[in-house]
This record gives C-alpha cells, sequence and structure tokens, in this order.
C-alpha cells in the first residue's frame, strides 16, 4: 500500500502541465533527408540549423515511453510500458528510453537534461528563432515530471526501470517489451551520492531555466519562464543535494547499492556530481543560500581534487560520467554573471579562467592525451572507443559557451577556441573522409541504420509480452529499417575515421539521449551568432558509397575485423550462448547477445 506522505508529495510535485508553452497546431516534423543538400534561403534565421533543432528534439519524442499525448508528433510510435513502478506500488511511467533499447535510466537522463538545460540558459534565443521554443519546453518536462516521479520521497529516487538483460535480449517493437520491468532505487540505508547529485544538478539547471535566470543575458529566453515550475524542480533539487550529501548509509556510488545499474552506466565517482549540482543550485538561487551553495561548490572541487584531471596529459572528458571540466566553465559563468554570489571566495573569476583555458589549450594545441585524426575528429585514447562523436561534441559544446560569455583572456584566445569548435561541428555534420553527417535523417548520406530496437521494425517471432528474440541476421533483418529515427546522433567512426553503417555495430550506430544534447546547444548557439549553413549542405548526396570502407570493423561490438586467430572472447561467448531470464531459456541468440550486452558503456 503506498504511503499517504509519498504520495501527498508526488499530487504536490506534478504542476507541470499548467504553464506549459502549446505546441504548434501545425506541428513540425522532419523533413526528407534531400533537404539536406540544399542551401538555406539567407532570409531570416538560418532554415538549415533550424531544421537541425527540429530533427535533434523530435528525437527525443521518438524516445518517449509511456501514455502518448493526444498531439504525439510520431506515428509510429505506440504507448508503450504502462505498468511500469507497479512493482513498487507508483506510478513509473513515461521518461524517455535511454539508447536503442528500453530501459530507464536516471543517472544518464539527468545528465541529459542538465546539459540541454545549461544550453538553453547560454542559447535561449535560439530556439525561439528557429520557433523550437514550445517544442524545447515539452521535451524538458516529458523528462523532468518522470524525474519527479523517480523521486517520490527526500531520501528515495528511483535509478533505473526494466532489466537490463532481458531488455538486450529483445530487438522489437514498441508493442511487445518484455517484462518483468523491475524498478530500483537508491535510499536513505543504501545511498547513491552520484545519482542523487546528478539529478539535483539537472532539477537545479532546469529551475534556473524556467525561473528566469540568467548567465548570457544577451542570448537566454525568456519563453519557459514560469515561477511556479522553477519552484517545483528547486524544491526536488534542494531535497536530493542534501540526500546525496547526508544520507544516513553516508556516501558511495550508487552502483555499490543498485549493482543492476552498474552494468551499464557505473560511475567512478561522486565528488563531480556534488560540486556541479552545488553550482546550479548557486545559480538556481536568489538567496543568501547561493554563496552557500557555491562555496560548497568550491569545497567538493578541491577535496576531490578535481583539478587533476583537466591538467595536460590528465584531461579528462565531459560525459554522463565525468563532470570536472563543465565544473570550472559553469564556475567562471557563474562568477562573471553574479560576482556577489562568489564575493569573499578565493575561487575567483581569474581562477576558473586560468584552469578553464589550460584545459581548452591543451585539446586545442594537441599537448595533452588528446589528439586529432587524420580526418580531423577529437579523440580521447579509451573514452573515445565507444562513441566516438560524443567526447568531440562536449568538448565543443564547453568551447563554445566559454568562448561566446566572452570569458577568455584575448580575443585571439576566442578566437582559436571558435575555430576549433567549427572544425569539431563540421566533422560531424558532414566535413570529414567518409562525407557522412553523424545525424539520421539530415541528409543522403546519414546513417541508415541506427542500432535502435525502437526504428528496426522486427517482429521477434515469440510476439506477445514477455517474449524476447533477435533476428540471426540483424543488419539484413529487415533489410531496410522501418521507420527514419530523425535526429538521433549515432556514436561515430573509428580512429581511423571509417564508418560502416551496420545496425549490429552499437559502437557506431547506436543513439543515445545524451549523445543528442551537446549538438542541440551547438545548433542553438550556430543560430545566436549567425553561423552559416551546416557543413551538410556541401557533402554531394552519394558519396558516402563510393568511400564506404570494406570489410568489418574492430570495436567492442563487432569483432570480425579484428585481426587475431581463433574466435574472440565475444565470439566464444556468441557460439553457445544460453540466457536465463526469470524461469525462461533462450537459446540460440548467438552473436546478438556478444553485441548487445554493454558492459561499462563509456557514453
Amino acid at each position: 500500500m503506498r504511503l499517504s506522505g509519498v504520495l501527498s508529495l508526488s499530487l504536490l510535485a506534478l504542476p507541470s502541465a499548467l504553464g506549459q508553452l502549446s505546441l504548434p497546431e501545425l506541428p513540425y516534423t522532419p523533413p526528407d533527408a534531400s533537404s539536406g543538400t540544399q542551401a538555406s534561403n539567407g532570409t531570416g534565421s538560418n532554415s538549415q540549423w533550424s531544421r537541425l533543432l527540429g530533427d535533434l528534439l523530435y528525437f527525443y519524442d521518438e524516445q518517449r515511453s509511456g501514455k502518448l499525448p493526444s498531439n504525439e508528433r510520431v506515428p509510429w510510435r505506440n504507448d508503450s510500458a504502462l505498468e511500469d513502478g507497479s512493482d513498487v506500488n507508483l506510478d513509473l511511467t513515461g521518461g524517455y528510453y535511454d539508447a536503442g533499447d528500453y530501459v530507464k535510466y536516471t543517472f544518464p537522463l539527468s545528465f541529459t537534461l542538465m546539459s540541454v538545460c545549461w544550453g538553453a540558459l547560454d542559447a535561449g534565443q535560439g530556439y525561439e528563432s528557429a520557433s523550437q521554443a514550445a517544442y524545447l519546453d515539452d521535451m524538458l518536462r516529458w523528462g523532468l515530471d518522470w524525474l519527479i516521479k523517480a523521486h517520490p520521497s527526500p531520501n528515495t529516487l528511483f535509478v533505473q526501470v526494466g532489466d537490463g538483460n532481458l531488455d538486450n535480449a529483445y530487438w522489437g517493437g514498441d508493442r511487445t517489451i518484455p517484462t518483468p520491468r523491475p524498478s530500483y532505487q537508491v535510499n536513505d540505508t543504501s545511498p547513491g551520492t552520484d545519482v542523487a547529485a546528478q539529478t539535483s544538478a539537472a532539477f537545479a539547471a532546469c529551475s534556473a531555466l524556467y525561473g528566469n535566470r540568467t548567465l548570457a543575458s544577451s542570448t537566454t529566453t525568456t519563453a519557459l519562464s514560469n515561477s511556479s515550475y522553477a519552484s517545483t524542480l528547486g524544491s526536488h533539487a534542494r531535497e536530493l543535494y542534501t540526500f546525496a550529501t547526508s544520507a544516513n548509509g553516508g556516501m558511495q556510488t550508487y552502483q555499490n547499492a543498485v549493482p543492476q545499474s552498474g552494468e551499464a552506466y557505473a560511475s567512478s565517482g561522486y565528488s563531480d556530481e556534488l560540486a556541479i549540482a552545488a553550482l546550479f543550485l548557486a545559480l538556481a538561487e536568489s538567496s543568501s543560500n547561493a554563496t552557500a551553495y557555491y562555496a560548497d561548490a568550491v569545497k567538493w572541487y578541491y577535496s576531490g581534487n578535481l583539478g587533476q584531471q583537466l591538467r595536460a596529459g590528465d584531461e579528462t572528458v565531459f560525459n554522463w560520467d565525468a563532470k570536472t571540466p563543465g565544473i570550472v566553465v559553469l564556475a567562471a559563468q557563474l562568477a562573471s554573471a553574479y560576482p556577489d554570489v562568489v564575493s569573499g571566495s578565493n575561487a575567483t573569476l581569474q581562477v576558473w579562467q586560468g584552469v578553464t583555458e589550460s584545459y581548452f589549450d591543451a585539446i586545442a594545441n594537441g599537448t595533452g592525451r588528446s589528439h586529432l585524426t587524420s580526418g580531423g575528429l577529437l579523440l580521447f585514447p579509451g573514452d573515445s572507443d565507444e562513441a566516438s562523436l560524443n567526447p568531440a561534441l562536449n568538448v565543443a559544446m564547453l568551447m563554445t559557451r566559454y568562448a561566446q560569455a566572452n570569458l577568455t583572456t584575448s580575443e585571439a584566445t576566442r578566437d582559436r577556441y571558435l575555430a576549433f569548435v567549427d572544425a569539431q561541428l563540421d566533422y560531424a555534420l558532414g566535413k570529414n573522409p567518409m562525407s557522412v553527417p553523424y545525424v539520421v535523417g539530415t541528409h543522403p548520406n546519414a546513417p541508415a541504420n541506427p542500432h535502435s530496437a525502437i526504428s528496426t521494425g522486427f517482429a521477434p517471432p515469440s510476439g506477445g509480452g514477455g517474449g524476447v528474440g533477435a533476428p540471426e541476421d540483424l543488419d539484413g533483418d529487415p533489410p531496410r529499417e522501418a521507420y527514419v529515427l530523425y535526429g538521433g546522433v549515432v556514436g561515430g567512426p573509428d580512429a581511423r575515421d571509417r564508418f560502416w553503417d551496420l545496425r549490429s555495430d552499437w559502437v557506431q550506430n547506436e543513439v543515445a539521449l545524451d549523445y543528442s544534447a551537446p549538438l542541440l546547444t551547438l545548433a542553438a548557439q550556430a543560430l545566436v551568432r549567425g553561423a552559416g549553413d551546416p557543413y551538410y549542405t556541401q557533402v554531394r548526396a552519394g558519396a558516402y558509397d563510393e568511400v564506404r570502407p570494406g570489410g568489418w570493423p574492430c570495436d567492442a561490438a563487432v569483432q570480425r575485423g579484428c585481426k587475431r586467430s581463433g574466435l574472440s572472447r565475444g565470439g566464444k561467448i556468441a557460439v553457445g550462448v544460453v540466457v536465463s531470464v526469470v524461469g525462461l531459456i533462450v537459446v540460440g541468440l548467438g552473436g546478438y547477445w556478444a553485441w548487445r550486452v554493454r558492459a561499462n558503456r563509456k557514453y
């Protein structure tokens, strides 16, 4: 039986329908990929950047879980997972499916929402000029409202819905998602410091956005201003921060409490999440509490020795697990926009500028551990092995944010950073050896085979609820995906700039919530600064077919291209895999299981 206190909190915490922006009567739907070869009309807001922004937001509609609204734009999506949370007597329906599968994970979702809200604080006018502000509001609330459900009491946070192993054995549509779909939580006695703090950061960043706080007053948006919703988000942010810092079970990474989540999204620590949560709370608060939160952020930054992660040779990436590069950029923005908040602290604007520019210079000058491929993509050895585009796009997002806020210590530094950003953005949008814009549906050369169970259209022979199954030939069955997964950013090419566009290769072809997030901000920023057309308008249709590599990839998903004798470990597993799920033994999934399991997924 549900506790009355929990019920009352949940009811009080869901006023999101009030004040939500009205969606256009004639909804935005992505145009055919062929339109990506056409230059913009040259008048008003750039139509191609506006189109890209619209497609990227549309992707999140495609990833929706739960009861879909009457104005759902994606005609081939259906209501799904309508019993989520029933095992714990809560309504945990809604939210987003994480990637090419049907599991819902709080850790990467909250990072994604934090990133998108932060980007709208920087470049909200880009959404307005593209007529996408209402869709931004819709996208954010769909995720935030689910996080509110997932936080039913101050010291309880649900971090996963769905069985990752069962889900990885299913390759079918949204009508027959296998069950059971267990709900996993962290709480006061089994805490998750990192996931609680990261979710706090998401709530706080979005509270700042809806509360009309600013970081760059000339480019922010007031369209989403809603004090009631901002207050609700702020309340959850403060409660979760207190939970993260004061749980009776102490501080620990959340996979210690929920090992199931660690199979896909294991966290490496929690000091960075605590620091970035405190900074966003400092931004969201308009009272004297802001100074206290800023002091907390400085404490977590130094006690966690996070600065070490920014030094040349040790520089970390910015992603769902690692927040340190974002901490110093946000701290610089906050110190510049709100000097009263940092008054009296030794962590001044100049301190953050020095650390930030040292980090960026190591990347842009090639003096750290990262380097450029021969085609020009930024790579971090190890971190870029899976989803190579994500680290590069996140660096570009942070770098353009810092430069556009006029925080650089010289004009020359600003120009150098923006040139680096443009090179990475151009690469992702088609200026690469493959002539592939790595966003599904944007261009005739864009990936046609994203690793996504939702869009493929395969119907498992078992059928019915609870069934599992996958085609023997994932790349050829069906020969063509049933639906175009518009706006999905795929993992990207290998370290030699090669891209095979194989559905089975989740390293190169899987889509995910956090993959599309940095490109949203970069597209909005491009509109704000009046950039020329996205590079894909210059890419000749059919050019990829002429250079598509032969053979096979060699990565964590596909080993056929690896030069080694005998079967790989993955191949040996694939030969005779037997999967046991809730008493159901499924034999014959073959190689499918080997490349679908994403142990310690990096991005």
